[in-house]
């Protein structure tokens, strides 16, 4: 049974993810901040970063030590915002409850997202939808 959680969330758009010097320096940026879950689109065009947590300022803080990254084609696509996330037993993915998460594919990000109750939001952010 999933239950919604007030959470804040960001969305980041980039070019590409492809360097592990920094995407460890991402992972660290999180850990450092007591993020408790980033998603992350690894391994070519586009880079695509999800983040949520209880505290809307380690959120806002985290995607400033992104940008500071100089990722190419930066675009933090859904600012750090409280909404409503699905959290229950039902996920079936094992990595869906670690602190750091990488798919290799826009679909299974977007399947992610889809089991979180994000689906719109984060297509809106992506550019696939408009905002009604």
């Amino acid at each position: 049974m999933s239950s919604p959680l007030r959470l804040f969330t960001t969305l980041i758009r980039t070019h590409h993810i492809t360097s592990r010097k920094k995407l460890q320096r991402v992972k660290k940026a999180a850990a450092h901040r007591s993020i408790p879950y980033v998603l992350v689109r690894y391994g070519g065009s586009p880079g695509i970063m999800y983040a949520e947590s209880a505290d809307g300022e380690s959120l806002s803080s985290w995607v400033s030590a992104v940008h500071e990254l100089w990722y190419k084609d930066f675009q933090c696509a859904q600012k750090p915002a409280a909404r409503e996330v699905l959290l229950g037993q039902e996920t079936k993915v094992p990595s869906s409850s670690a602190p750091f998460n990488e798919v290799e594919s826009v679909a299974a990000f977007g399947d992610e997202m889809e089991r979180r109750g994000l689906a719109s939001w984060w297509k809106i952010g992506m550019g696939y939808e408009s905002q009604g």
